[in-house]
């Protein structure tokens, strides 16, 4: 199971959102601090991701980032690196 794979899971069963999007954009960073090697090789260390949920409701944005950094512990301990995060309420969603 990919890393991608693993948060879409957990943050599932966490959240329950209502619109989860998570894009791996390590590509985009070879060269940089915390990706493994060249282009072609490593991968899965900078996420962005797009969560709307229900339990994001009368919370701040540092308050929502640290449960999905919570939430996903374990991966930001291993081998991601970046995690760039965009919490909404569900009446916070702009289509």
């Amino acid at each position: 199971m990919s890393i991608a794979d693993t948060m879409r899971r957990k943050l599932t069963e966490r959240f329950g959102p209502s619109r989860l999007d998570i894009t791996d954009d390590s590509a985009r960073h070879v060269g940089h601090a915390g990706h493994p090697g060249g282009a072609g090789q490593g991968g899965e260390t900078h996420f962005s991701v797009v969560i709307v949920s229900t339990s994001f409701v009368g919370l701040g944005r540092v308050a929502r980032q640290r449960l999905v950094y919570e939430a996903l512990a374990a991966e930001l301990a291993g081998g991601v690196h970046a995690l760039a995060l965009t919490t909404l309420a569900p009446d916070e969603e702009r289509g």
